[in-house]
């Protein structure tokens, strides 16, 4: 019998507690991001039930959709959970993604930072948490930031007062042992905090990975299949 959504997350939330003592970490400085991705909003709905409030989603489209949806469905006094943007945004996407999102996980390129920036203007009272995504591949077209301009490309991030950079994401490759990627996201984490000692948070890990990445110093996990289940 399919373990349900509750047991699916009891189980997630055993693993990284087991990952953060093993890493001589707190689970408390882990925030788990329930990407819910391909989902309904009634998953969303349950997963609040359960006490997650912090859900990813890769696709504006549907997550706009969603977001409304669910704010929709929300008891009265029921908190709304934060949306987290985990995927490659469109530049067309950043009025949407900017109604219904509080953190930006994968700003990885100059042309959606200037775009951001025009938006932002024009609310001043909105801020968006970012964090810069790596590209830790050798393909230069791959989205991301290459390590070689990441110095700089964080000083354009920190320039724009309405963005709060939080630290950087990566996703460790398919080919390679998932260790040698944390690795290279931790060094690029502690490059980034040389300009800004804030930015101390990193977003890594996902469903098949993300005990390896606590023991490197993920402090944000985007875990969808293994708590959703497939669709």
């Amino acid at each position: 019998m399919e373990a349900s959504l509750k047991d699916r997350l009891e189980s997630i939330h055993q693993r990284i507690d087991l990952a953060a003592k093993a890493a001589n970490r707190s689970s408390d400085e882990i925030e788990l991001v329930v990407v819910t991705k391909n989902h309904g909003f009634e998953l969303a709905l349950e997963l609040l039930g359960l006490g997650e409030n912090q859900f990813g989603e890769n696709r504006d489209q549907e997550a706009a959709a969603k977001a409304q949806q669910l704010a929709q469905a929300l008891s009265p006094g029921q908190l709304a959970p934060t949306w987290h943007f985990v995927g490659q945004l469109q530049t067309n996407k950043v009025k949407s993604m900017l109604t219904y999102s509080s953190v930006l996980h994968s700003l990885d390129r100059a042309s959606l930072l200037n775009e951001l920036a025009k938006h932002l203007a024009k609310t001043p009272e909105r801020a968006l948490d970012v964090f810069i995504e790596l590209n830790l591949t050798d393909d230069p077209n791959r989205g991301g930031i290459e390590p070689k301009t990441l110095s700089a490309f964080t000083e354009q991030v920190l320039a724009v007062p309405q963005l709060r950079l939080l630290g950087v994401m990566g996703v460790a490759g398919l080919d390679v042992d998932p260790a040698v990627d944390f690795e290279r996201i931790l060094n690029s984490s502690q490059q980034v905090q040389t300009l800004s000692s804030s930015a101390k948070y990193i977003s890594a890990g996902m469903s098949g990975d993300f005990e390896q990445a606590i023991g490197y110093g993920a402090t944000h996990l985007r875990i969808g299949t293994a708590i959703t289940g497939k669709r």
